[in-house]
């Protein structure tokens, strides 16, 4: 039993077989899926799905790479969206500093004023970060988001220090496809040197596919695929790493995620 803690399954590249996908999902043990929105208009998309389908859960949030139009009116706008029942999260936000498609100004304006909204909120939040590791912990250090279960750094491809500092403030990591990629062999260290408990798995499809799949779409049923690396990586069996990694998702984005599931 999985949860795909981080899956664009609003984008268009599911839209010819969305529903064969998170059937596969289902087969494959996904019980539960977390949409993140990148923009206003894919939060809107998210809860659509999170409607659409019992197993999938939305966040709502305006991704860095998305910010540069940012308007201070716009967390009104979060906050209504939030609102809705199956919302568990603050997200996709953060900063990028490889694409740099925003202006570092607006990014940071919208990445601090939707942590100030997730701690009004009492929601965890969703963190992107690229190239951006000094800023993103100093901005989550001064975000006044609590010390038990803030968020996650998603997709996590730092080093171990910035791991280290994030796990210290109280974070977990999201680990996805890389973690089996044959040169990632510091993010294999991250992840056997990581707490247990402060590990969840995604897929962050249709991007990042493990090794088996790559140069082919992502979809959430392979995030066993990533469930089992890190489980061979802490020597552990993966159906373990399985029920492990979802007790952290429920630890991190609530009970209701998981309302009616055992493992």
């Amino acid at each position: 039993m999985l949860v795909d803690t981080h899956c664009h399954l609003d984008f268009d590249r599911f839209d010819e077989d969305r529903d064969e996908v998170v059937a596969r999902a289902a087969a494959a043990g996904v019980t539960r899926i977390i949409v993140p929105a990148i923009d206003l208009d894919s939060c809107r998309a998210v809860l659509a799905l999170a409607e659409r389908y019992e197993n999938v859960f939305a966040a709502v949030g305006v991704h860095p790479n998305s910010s540069a139009g940012w308007q201070a009116g716009w967390v009104e706008t979060l906050r209504e969206l939030a609102g809705h029942e199956k919302v568990v999260a603050i997200g996709e936000i953060g900063l990028d500093y490889y694409w740099d498609r925003s202006p570092r100004t607006m990014q940071h304006s919208a990445f601090v004023a939707q942590l100030a909204l997730a701690a009004e909120l009492k929601l965890p939040v969703i963190v992107h970060n690229r190239e951006a590791d000094g800023d993103v912990l100093r901005l989550l250090a001064e975000s006044g988001l609590p010390a038990r279960n803030p968020g996650v750094l998603h997709s996590f491809s730092s080093t171990w220090e910035t791991a280290g500092a994030a796990l210290e403030m109280g974070y977990y990591l999201g680990f996805t496809g890389p973690v089996t990629y044959k040169k990632a062999d510091e993010l294999r260290q991250v992840v056997a040197k990581a707490p247990l408990d402060r590990i969840v798995v995604e897929t962050d499809a249709p991007f990042l596919p493990p090794q088996q799949h790559r140069g082919r779409r992502n979809e959430p049923a392979y995030v066993a695929l990533v469930a089992e690396k890190v489980a061979e990586i802490r020597g552990m069996k993966p159906g373990l790493m399985d029920g492990m990694t979802t007790e952290n998702a429920a630890c991190l984005f609530g009970r209701r995620l998981v309302a009616g599931l055992s493992w």
